[in-house]
């Protein structure tokens, strides 16, 4: 993509350094990509989105940009919201249950608690729940604090009617999200109980970390086999995980990550990516378990993402 872009050759001084529009969209890209990716939950539309953004702006005059920044997240968003109602209809086909895509995520990302929170795989689902300007909104407003001036521009409504959204969007989101921010050590030591449960086939110890009210989605996307349906209660989580493991414990094993800027587990089934594994953590238990089969949606845990605001 922009690797690719033609780069400067006009003088001697300048040597192999970008042109300027590919300089000015290489210093926002990571905090484009973030943009795109809290809007869709999926880095292969956010990259998509990335592409088109820079196909605009490769086209501007810079000279007329007042404020890069601002334009380019007025583009990306824009992008994004076309590519969310497309995902919206997808999504209507899809083969059980729809999980964001997990990112490997750099250890900045659990420092800016903020950010980590907004990315996790429980809040990307409860943006999920918005409508696409609601989402677009709300993720421009609470998480990257954009004025309401530029949202208007980049959602092409007035500002009385941005604010309006935000505040209905921020009620939905309020009523829906996790009720605490749980730090990753609690995450990691929750995860850990729950890892050692699995392996071992403890179906007690298993019952002891996860809420009696807990939740499994898993997403196969109809390539690899996961339920079609979340899986509600502690007692039948536990004991589908211990029947699960025993067929293929000898063969999988799983090993701790960092997946939107949280503790998460990534299974390996003969030494080969199979699963990823995130939680959500509510006093001390596990209320949610999210497990990403899919291999579409694995093609990012080779490599580090690097997420900004």
């Amino acid at each position: 993509m922009v690797g690719t872009a033609q780069r400067g050759t006009g003088d001697g001084d300048r040597g192999d350094r970008p042109d300027p529009a590919t300089e000015a969209f290489l210093r926002h890209r990571n905090l484009l990509f973030t943009v795109a990716y809290e809007m869709l939950g999926s880095a292969a539309d956010a990259e998509d989105v990335l592409q088109e953004t820079w196909l605009r702006w490769s086209g501007v005059d810079l000279d007329e940009v007042r404020d890069q920044r601002a334009y380019l997240v007025r583009v990306t968003t824009r992008q994004a919201l076309g590519r969310l109602r497309t995902l919206g209809r997808r999504k209507e086909s899809y083969v059980g249950s729809w999980l964001p895509e997990p990112l490997l995520t750099t250890p900045d990302v659990a420092d800016d608690v903020a950010l980590a929170d907004s990315v996790s795989m429980a809040m990307l689902l409860v943006l999920e729940t918005l409508a696409p300007i609601e989402r677009a909104v709300f993720v421009l407003r609470e998480v990257f604090d954009v004025g309401y001036d530029e949202i208007a521009e980049a959602v092409d409504k007035s500002q009385p009617a941005v604010r309006q959204i935000a505040h209905r969007a921020r009620a939905h989101v309020a009523a829906r999200r996790p009720r605490q921010v749980v730090s990753p050590a609690e995450t990691r030591d929750a995860l850990d109980a729950f890892r050692r449960a699995v392996e071992t086939g403890d179906l007690q110890g298993l019952l002891g970390i996860l809420a009696g009210d807990a939740v499994l989605l898993a997403d196969g996307g109809g390539i690899k086999q996961a339920v079609l349906r979340p899986i509600v209660g502690g007692d039948k989580v536990a004991r589908l995980m211990t029947a699960g493991w025993g067929r293929v414990g000898h063969r999988a094993s799983m090993e701790p990550t960092e997946v939107n800027g949280y503790p998460a587990l990534i299974v390996r089934l003969d030494g080969e990516l199979d699963t990823v594994v995130a939680v959500h953590l509510e006093a001390g238990r596990i209320t949610g378990l999210y497990a990403v089969r899919n291999p579409e949606k694995l093609s990012h845990m080779g490599r580090e993402t690097l997420l900004r605001r």
